[in-house]
C-alpha cells in the first residue's frame, strides 16, 4: 500500500496563503471576448481556475513544496478550500455535460477531480495509517458518546463560508478544539474525505483503503489475543491441560473482542462511511466477519471433545457464560444481515454447549449412583464422595444464572421421580422452586441415598448414626455457607438440620447405652455394693476405648455432642459418687470407684478427635487417674 502513494515528510510547514477569490456569487471577468460571453459561462470558468490553483498546488505528481506535505496535518482552512473546490467542480460539471460546447472544459475538471482523488487517496491512507494509535477499537469505543460534535463539525466544513472562516481563523474553532480529541479530529478526517470520495464516484478506491488497512488491525489484534483457526480434528488430538490454557485465552478474547475491538470497527465504520449505510456495514463486514467467526466457533469445537468428563464441566459452563453474558452487544453488533451468520454461530455454539454441559450433569449424577465403594469410612468421618459432590455442587451454584436457562426445560427422568415431601422442602428465598433449585436438589437427594447405602457397611450401629450425622451435617454446613443457600431454602436447611440432631440422638442411645444402664444399676442399688461401680467402670472403659478413635471433624457438632454427653453422665454420676463417699469408703473402694466426676468431664474432652492418643485408655493409667481424687 505504501508504494501506491507517496510518503508524507515528517515536517508540517504552514502553507503560504492562496491567491485566488473563492465566493458565492459570480463574477464577470472583463477580456476582449468577454463581452459575449454568457454569465454563467463565467462563472464557470471562474470556479475552474479557483480549483485548479489549490487542487494543483496539491498535485502528487508536483515538484513542488506540497507534494510530499499532508493535506489535513496543517491549516485546516486550506483542506476546507480543497474539499469545496472538489465540490464545486462537481456543481460545475453537470452544468457542462449539458452543453457540449464546452467539453473542453469538461476534459480539464475531469483531469483536475483525478488530480484531487489521488490526494485524497493518499490524504485517507495516511491518516489511517499513521493513527493507529488513537484509532484502536478502544478509544474508538470509549469516545462514542461524543461524536455529535464531528458530525456537527463536519458539516460546518462542508457549508461554511469566508465569512465563518475568517471567524474561526482558518481551523477548527477553540471551543470544539477543547471538546474534541486526536481520535476524533482523526474520525472527522476520515469521514470528510470519504464523504467527498463517495459523492465523487470514488467510493470503490476510498473504500479499498479503508479494507486493507482496518482488516490487518482486525486480524493483528485477534493474534495477540490468542485467537487461532482451529478445526475438529486439531482439537481432537490435544490433552485437556492445553486445551483448558486455550479456553482462558479465549475468555479473555472474547469480552475484549465484543466490547472493544468488533465495537469499536462497527463505531468507526459506520462514522467514517455514514451514507449510505450499506458501504459502511460492507467495510465492517469484510474486516470482521472471518475474525468474529474464528472466535466463536471455539466453544463449538470444545463442546464436542471426546474426552469431556464432569469436572471439565466448569470451563464450557464458563465459556457459556461469556457468550450469554455478552449477547446484548452481540447481537447490536452484528444486527446487519452481511454478518448475521455471526449471530448463528454464537447461538450454535450456545447450544452445542448447552447439550455437553446437561450431558455432563447427567454423567456426574450417574457417578454418584454407581459407587461402589464397599469399605466403611474410618472412624465415622466425612465420605470422600460427599465431600466430592458438595465442592462438585458450591462450584456449580456459582453458575445458576446461566444454569437457569441450561436446565429450564430439562426434564427429570421419569424412572426417578423426586419425592413430593423433598420438593416441598425446597423453598428458596424467592419463593419459587426453579429448575435449577430441582436439579441441585435431586442430586443431594441421590448422594443422601447413596449415604444410607453406605451406613450399613459398619458394623456398630452407633458408629453408623455417627457417620450419617457427620456427612449430613458436612452437606448443611455447605449449603448454609455458599449460594446454594439461595437455591434450596431456609426449609431444607431446617429439615436437615432435625436429621443431624436425630442420628446425634441415636449414637448417643445406642453408643453409650451400656454406660447409661451402668449407672441405673448403681441408682437402683443405691451404690451400697461397690460391684455396682465395677459394671459402670468396665462400661466407660469400654465405650471410651472404643469411641476414642471416632471422629467428629465439624467443631460445632463435635462441641455439641461432648457437651449433650456431659450433661447426661457427670451430674448423675457425681450425684453416686458424692454419695458413696459420703457414707464413707470401705477397704479397697477407692479401686473399685476408679472414677472422680471430673475424670468423666476430662475424658469426654477427648473424643472425637480420632487419634486415640489424647485420653488414657488403659486400666492401669485410669486406675491411677482416680486415686488421684
Amino acid at each position: 500500500m505504501r508504494t501506491a502513494f507517496n510518503s508524507s515528510r515528517s515536517r508540517t510547514p504552514s502553507p503560504p496563503p492562496t491567491h485566488y477569490h473563492h465566493t458565492s456569487s459570480p463574477v464577470r471577468t472583463e477580456s476582449p471576448s468577454s463581452s459575449s460571453t454568457p454569465r454563467h459561462f463565467t462563472f464557470s470558468i471562474e470556479n475552474l481556475e479557483n480549483a485548479k490553483l489549490i487542487i494543483t498546488k496539491w498535485d502528487l505528481n508536483a515538484s513542488n513544496l506540497y507534494s510530499n506535505d499532508s493535506l489535513f496535518s496543517g491549516n485546516r482552512k486550506e483542506a476546507r478550500a480543497f474539499l469545496r473546490s472538489v465540490k464545486d467542480l462537481q456543481t460545475m460539471m453537470h452544468f457542462l455535460a449539458s452543453e457540449a460546447s464546452k467539453s473542453e472544459l469538461l476534459i480539464q475538471s475531469q483531469n483536475l477531480i483525478q488530480i484531487a482523488m489521488k490526494r485524497l487517496e493518499n490524504e485517507f491512507y495516511q491518516i489511517l495509517s499513521k493513527n493507529r494509535n488513537v484509532l484502536d477499537p478502544e478509544s474508538v469505543s470509549n469516545r462514542l458518546s461524543r461524536m455529535s460534535i464531528v458530525s456537527s463539525l463536519e458539516d460546518e466544513l462542508d457549508e461554511s463560508d469566508d465569512e465563518e472562516a475568517q471567524v474561526t481563523g482558518g481551523s477548527v474553532s477553540e471551543e470544539v478544539e477543547k471538546s474534541t480529541t486526536t481520535t476524533e479530529n482523526a474520525m472527522s478526517d476520515l469521514r470528510l474525505i470519504a464523504n467527498c470520495m463517495t459523492s465523487t464516484g470514488y467510493t470503490k478506491e476510498c473504500v479499498k483503503i479503508y479494507k486493507i488497512v482496518r482488516k490487518s488491525i482486525v486480524d493483528e489484534t485477534l493474534y495477540e489475543l490468542g485467537v487461532e483457526k482451529l478445526n475438529l480434528s486439531q482439537v481432537q488430538k490435544m490433552d485437556w491441560d492445553t486445551i483448558e490454557v486455550k479456553i482462558k485465552s479465549w475468555l479473555k478474547a472474547v469480552k475484549y473482542s465484543v466490547k472493544t475491538l468488533f465495537n469499536g470497527e462497527r463505531i468507526l465504520s459506520d462514522n467514517v462511511f455514514s451514507s449510505p449505510p450499506r458501504i459502511a456495514e460492507s467495510c465492517f463486514t469484510d474486516n470482521c466477519k472471518d475474525g468474529a467467526l474464528t472466535l466463536f466457533i471455539f466453544p463449538e469445537l470444545i463442546s464436542k471433545y471426546k474426552k469431556l468428563s464432569p469436572e471439565k464441566i466448569f470451563r464450557l459452563l464458563d465459556m457459556y457464560d461469556s457468550i450469554f453474558d455478552l449477547w446484548p452487544e452481540i447481537n447490536t453488533i452484528f444486527s446487519q444481515e452481511s454478518v448475521s451468520v455471526v449471530k448463528s454461530q454464537c447461538e450454535t455454539s450456545l447450544s452445542r454447549l448447552r447439550e455437553s454441559i446437561r450431558s455432563m450433569l447427567t454423567e456426574f449424577e450417574a457417578a454418584v449412583q454407581k459407587d461402589a465403594t464397599k469399605s466403611p469410612v474410618a472412624n465415622g468421618g466425612v465420605h470422600p464422595l460427599t465431600s466430592y459432590v458438595m465442592n462438585y455442587l458450591v462450584f456449580l451454584s456459582d453458575y445458576s444464572g446461566s444454569l437457569t436457562e441450561i436446565v429450564s426445560d430439562w426434564q427429570q427422568s421419569a424412572q426417578s421421580p423426586m419425592p413430593t415431601t423433598y420438593i416441598s422442602s425446597l423453598s428458596p428465598a424467592s419463593d419459587q422452586v426453579s429448575s435449577v433449585s430441582l436439579r441441585l436438589g435431586w442430586i443431594i437427594l441421590v448422594l443422601f441415598c447413596k449415604l444410607d447405602s453406605k451406613a450399613e457397611l459398619f458394623k456398630d450401629a452407633s458408629l453408623s448414626y455417627l457417620y450419617l450425622a457427620n456427612n449430613i451435617n458436612y452437606v448443611v454446613s455447605k449449603v448454609k455457607s455458599t449460594y446454594l443457600k439461595l437455591l434450596l431454602g431456609d426449609v431444607w436447611i431446617s429439615k436437615h438440620e432435625e436429621k443431624v440432631k436425630l442420628y446425634m440422638a441415636n449414637y448417643e442411645r445406642i453408643g453409650w447405652g451400656k454406660v447409661f444402664s451402668a449407672m441405673e444399676e448403681i441408682k437402683q442399688m443405691a451404690g451400697n455394693s461397690p460391684d455396682c461401680f465395677r459394671g459402670f467402670n468396665s462400661a466407660f472403659e469400654e465405650t471410651y476405648r472404643k469411641q476414642v478413635e471416632w471422629v467428629v471433624p465439624d467443631r460445632k457438632l463435635r462441641d455439641a455432642v461432648k457437651l449433650s454427653l456431659a450433661q447426661k453422665l457427670v451430674p448423675a454420676y457425681r450425684e453416686l459418687y458424692e454419695k458413696k463417699r459420703g457414707a464413707g469408703a470401705g477397704a479397697g473402694d477407692e479401686v473399685i470407684i476408679r472414677y472422680a466426676p471430673v475424670d468423666l468431664g476430662n475424658y469426654l474432652s477427648d473424643l472425637f478427635f480420632g487419634s486415640g492418643v489424647m485420653g488414657s485408655t488403659s486400666s492401669s493409667s485410669v486406675s491411677r487417674e482416680g486415686r488421684r481424687h
